[in-house]
């Protein structure tokens, strides 16, 4: 038996396990890289058991209401950033994985009625949750590139220009990229689903079309120019005033009351 009264303890084990391995971090322990792996695969695991019971305690997918989704939002995004720890070793980028982890289980701790509060049909689709998973993550990742980009702007101008700093810029706009275009095609076959098309021009999807375009131009400055610095630099930095005005900026604009993407109202 198995349902959403024991979340508090699973949520509590994973986010012990997480605390562990980047506090770990600070220690001067020989065998600190293991923890780090051991403590972040635990807390996964964790809340895969959780899932997994969950599942048939509900005898279907948890895929379905707004404390499901966050659950889901909790689980995928620390192999996301156990992936690229092991393909870069970026600790900090798997500490922000970790740390939005922790975030969404604490918005389902303090918020247990959206545990069962259903989600609209047009959110019911099964493409709207890899939709939005990969669109996160693919946010989280390109925000960080966004810093980069503006600490080697001060670099640039104030200090001596580390090129280190563009080869961590495109492993994390490449790898963002990617999980942003899986969001625009996931998406596209959501919309199919929910309303009949794959892409109507809507205010949102335009400017999640104007958002992958601008860190395309990034990518594009970098191929044909790979001696410039301050253009690709400032290219990304001002890629994420885009893509805030596609995830927030949009629905405070005239066209978003025409917009099939407003659920709050």
């Amino acid at each position: 038996m198995n349902n959403w009264v024991d979340f508090p303890i699973y949520a509590g084990v994973a986010f012990a396990c997480w605390l562990v391995a980047v506090t770990v971090q600070l220690s001067a322990s020989p065998k600190k890289d293991i923890i780090i792996q051991l403590g972040s695969w635990l807390g996964v695991a964790v809340m895969g058991l959780f899932i997994g019971l969950l599942w048939n305690h509900l005898d279907r997918p948890p895929m379905r209401t707004l404390g499901e989704t966050r659950l889901l939002y909790s689980f995928f995004l620390p192999l996301v950033g156990l992936f690229t720890y092991y393909r870069w070793g970026y600790k900090w980028l798997l500490n922000y994985a970790l740390g939005m982890s922790v975030l969404f289980l604490g918005i389902n701790w303090m918020s247990p009625e959206n545990f069962n509060k259903t989600l609209m049909p047009a959110l019911q689709s099964p493409w709207f949750v890899p939709h939005v998973i990969v669109y996160i993550f693919s946010y989280a990742v390109l925000a960080a590139s966004s810093l980069v980009a503006c600490y080697g702007l001060y670099q640039y101008y104030y200090k001596k220009f580390d090129y280190n700093n563009l080869k961590l810029a495109n492993n994390l706009v490449y790898l963002g990229f990617g999980f942003l275009t899986l969001g625009l095609l996931f998406g596209a076959l959501w919309a199919k689903e929910a309303w009949g098309h794959y892409w109507t021009w809507d205010p949102k999807e335009t400017w999640a079309f104007l958002t992958w375009m601008a860190y395309l131009v990034y990518m594009h400055l970098r191929y044909r120019h790979p001696e410039q610095v301050k253009a690709p630099l400032w290219s990304l930095a001002l890629a994420f005033l885009v893509l805030m005005i596609c995830w927030f900026g949009v629905n405070y604009l005239p066209s978003a009351q025409q917009s099939v993407h407003t659920y709050t109202q």
